[in-house]
């Protein structure tokens, strides 16, 4: 049954390009056909019951069987087999690779909806499972000299990931509409990048927070190598926490962290900010988005990546902002910089295969490499996407037009 029913799914899936399969008993099935463009992929099962498992659920059963060595990738890779099935159903086009059956879908509502409550102590733990699974990895994966873990950007003369990261700092930096002597606060403040940059081209004082303890030991050593660690402060604190201090900030930045906040912490997040923001001060929120609604959080980022993660709509992020009178006064929508991004990261991944097994193991090198490849492909052919939104609190805090943020990028670029 499940052989049948994989066939099924196979044929309607692909027309473009090529997929071998190899049955556990010897027998091979061919779909699609050769187009410029498009992989030609060959895989093997192991066993008898990977179909099933794919059936099931395609995307959990597929990493799952991928991980464990069940499903076989003789010809091409994980990130061609992915961009194969994806790119014959484009999200622009109303494709889609198939849904769970319906009580692995029911299941995963349920989770979904108890872990998105993201309370602080579950953040806490949430945040360890991703980012302090060791420092090692993510130097052979990002970039040198900032450690940007989020989607870089590349516009026309920018090649390589190095270059791309640093222009998306310029780019964050511009929008803040930065003056000497102000004060700022990075949520989710990573290896602290963006604050050492910051505090390296204006006269501020920036404070970074995370919730990972592995980050915030190397953010503090490199400020100290990067000569600004009398104007850049790392603490590690959830963000529920600052209001309470009564301490203003003239500037917030927040990148890449808005993504483990948590649905039902939408409102309480932005609230928080709101308190936390001078009168006319400024904030600039990086987030990945979907393009089209909200929906939910699929089982395999949930077991393997992001606990208790959710990527909001930009309908949702602006609706639980504007309760608490954030204008949003600028919304930039970057529609294909992540997926450039994440290539970079996967062929450093590639790259370092011996190094990244022997740190861990060849399940975990092909559970990381089965992320970063369908995650190319949710931001090439699905429904994602980064959206970079400005707030202010007072509507004349800003200059009229949008002039002055590419003439200060360019001057820091410069």
């Amino acid at each position: 049954m499940s052989d049948r029913l994989i066939h099924r799914y196979l044929g309607r899936i692909i027309k473009k390009g090529t997929l071998g399969v190899t049955f556990a008993d010897g027998s091979p099935a061919f779909y699609g056909r050769q187009q410029d463009g498009f992989p030609d992929v060959r895989i093997r099962f192991t066993d008898a019951s990977v179909p099933r498992d794919i059936v099931l659920d395609p995307r959990l059963g597929a990493a799952e069987t991928f991980m464990d060595g069940r499903l076989v990738i003789e010809q091409g890779g994980i990130m061609e087999l992915v961009e194969l099935l994806r790119s014959n159903s484009p999200w622009d086009r109303g494709g889609s690779i198939g849904q769970p059956a319906l009580l692995r879908r029911l299941g995963n509502r349920v989770a979904f909806a108890r872990e998105a409550v993201n309370n602080r102590i579950g953040s806490q733990r949430n945040v360890a499972h991703h980012y302090d699974i060791g420092n090692a990895l993510y130097r052979l994966m990002l970039d040198a000299d900032h450690m940007q873990y989020s989607c870089a950007y590349w516009p026309d003369g920018v090649d390589t990931l190095e270059q791309a990261q640093e222009a998306k700092l310029a780019h964050i930096a511009a929008k803040l509409r930065l003056c000497d002597g102000q004060t700022v606060l990075d949520i989710g403040c990573g290896w602290g990048g963006m604050a050492i940059y910051l505090a390296r081209h204006f006269d501020v004082r920036v404070h970074g927070i995370t919730l990972s303890r592995e980050q915030i030991e190397l953010a503090r050593e490199r400020a100290a190598d990067a000569g600004v660690a009398d104007r850049v402060t790392f603490e590690l604190v959830d963000y529920r926490d600052l209001p309470a201090r009564g301490t203003r900030f003239d500037r917030i930045v927040s990148v890449g962290m808005f993504e483990h906040v948590g649905r039902p912490q939408f409102e309480t997040f932005f609230e928080n900010c709101a308190n936390l923001l001078n009168d006319d001060g400024v904030m600039l929120l990086h987030t990945i988005g979907r393009i089209g609604g909200p929906g939910t959080t699929d089982a395999f980022t949930r077991k393997y990546i992001f606990p208790g993660g959710y990527i909001p709509a930009l309908s949702e992020t602006v609706a639980a902002s504007e309760k608490f009178r954030l204008i949003a006064s600028d919304v930039e929508m970057l529609r294909l910089h992540y997926a450039r991004t994440l290539r970079a990261w996967y062929d450093r991944c590639m790259a370092h295969r011996e190094a990244i097994e022997a740190m861990y193991d060849a399940r975990f090198f092909r559970m990381w490499t089965f992320y970063l490849a369908g995650a190319v492909s949710s931001f090439e052919n699905g429904g994602m996407c980064n959206y970079q939104i400005q707030y202010c609190r007072d509507r004349r805090a800003l200059p009229l037009t949008r002039d002055y943020i590419a003439e200060a990028e360019g001057e820091l670029r410069a």
